[in-house]
């Protein structure tokens, strides 16, 4: 299409207006994107101190969940202090790290240089004042959600979704339903639609599109969390679907499905009400049936049909 007929096609509706949330909304998917990457950062820096401690021969990470933790953060900080006798470090284990203090003299029995200490001085250095942002930046984030904090409430109610990623769902979409006449025009905006990819009779390509990165991360971190709940529709559903089409596009299926329930949460003001585990059971009870006797026929049994009480 060339620019000279663009104007044309948009005022006789043959180009489709795109989605522009409002200013608030804007605003807060900034504040939510620093966000994320501030917290990208804090792993990055934290990656960088496992590996000074691995070039010290010092094994902390094998033993402490957490490098950065309580226990971890008061080593860490006497090392840099000039601390090198492994007794005296661990000593400053600190709740359940004290269970393991045998596993931590060892582990901290290593070659600490000068140069190891100014590294690990410069990553912590980093890493507080990277908090210290985030710390602000959550604050900021508390006030712009102030009013639509009753909807971060009913998405938090979806299994898998906490109260960050409700926050990022309503910073990228908004909370306004009204701009996306129903659940499927959301999902396929998100891109977790398989393309219709056709030509000359011949499908090309059913690969998801590439749009809405920070919302579909969002979406899929939340549809790995919520397939670890069982006995809930979307375990079923990824289970019912990875045994046919395989778990990544299980999990975008169960992804979708999360966002179809946003949809006509935000457009109605319910909370999530879960479809169950035998959902697709109850939906053909006569296919589970056959189902079910053919895989006993398959193990040798021969069931015996009984009337009805």
């Amino acid at each position: 299409m060339t620019r000279r007929g663009s104007p044309t096609c948009s005022h006789t509706g043959l180009i489709r207006s795109s989605f522009v949330p409002p200013a608030a909304t804007q605003e807060l998917r900034d504040l939510t994107r620093t966000r994320k990457q501030l917290v990208r950062e804090i792993a990055q820096h934290s990656l960088r101190i496992q590996k000074v401690l691995e070039d010290a021969n010092l094994k902390l990470g094998s033993v402490l969940s957490n490098v950065l933790g309580c226990s971890g953060r008061a080593m860490l900080d006497a090392i840099v202090a000039g601390e090198d006798d492994p007794e005296r470090l661990a000593a400053l284990a600190q709740g359940n790290a004290r269970k393991k203090m045998p596993e931590l003299r060892e582990a901290l029995r290593g070659r600490i240089t000068a140069h190891h200490r100014t590294l690990l001085k410069l990553h912590l250095g980093v890493i507080e004042a990277l908090q210290h942002t985030l710390a602000e930046l959550d604050v900021t984030l508390g006030k712009a959600l102030a009013p639509i904090r009753q909807c971060v409430r009913l998405l938090s109610t979806i299994p898998g979704v906490s109260d960050v990623t409700a926050q990022v769902i309503l910073a990228e979409v908004g909370a306004d339903m009204t701009r996306f006449p129903d659940a499927a025009h959301l999902i396929s905006w998100a891109g977790l639609c398989p393309r219709n990819d056709e030509s000359a009779g011949k499908r090309r390509s059913t690969r998801v599109r590439k749009s809405a990165t920070w919302l579909k991360t969002a979406l899929v971190t939340a549809a790995w969390a919520a397939v670890r709940v069982k006995s809930t529709y979307l375990h079923a559903q990824f289970l019912r679907i990875k045994a046919r089409r395989g778990p990544k596009k299980a999990i975008l299926a169960v992804a979708a499905s999360i966002l179809t329930a946003v949809w006509h949460m935000l457009s109605n003001g319910v909370i999530y009400a879960d479809l169950g585990a035998d959902y697709f059971c109850r939906l053909d009870a006569g296919k589970t049936i056959q189902r079910l006797l053919k895989r006993l026929a398959d193990l040798g049994y021969q069931p015996q049909p009984t009337p009805d009480s």
